[in-house]
């Protein structure tokens, strides 16, 4: 019964993804230039935006 109990309950994550990774991102959130972390391809399967993100703002 504890265990049911145990394995059944909420948790809470322990980075939220609205949560900056880097102080990069800090910085840029703060600025209002985010990137995109994803972008859809010619396909529509979503893949990491590293040309956005490796880019320098101009």
């Amino acid at each position: 019964m504890v265990s049911l109990g145990a394995l059944s309950g909420c948790y809470k994550p322990l980075f939220p993804e609205d949560a900056p990774r880097t102080q990069f991102e800090n910085y840029d959130r703060m600025r209002q230039r985010l990137t995109p972390l994803e972008e859809p391809d010619v396909f529509g399967n979503l893949q990491p935006a590293l040309r956005a993100r490796l880019t320098p703002p101009s």
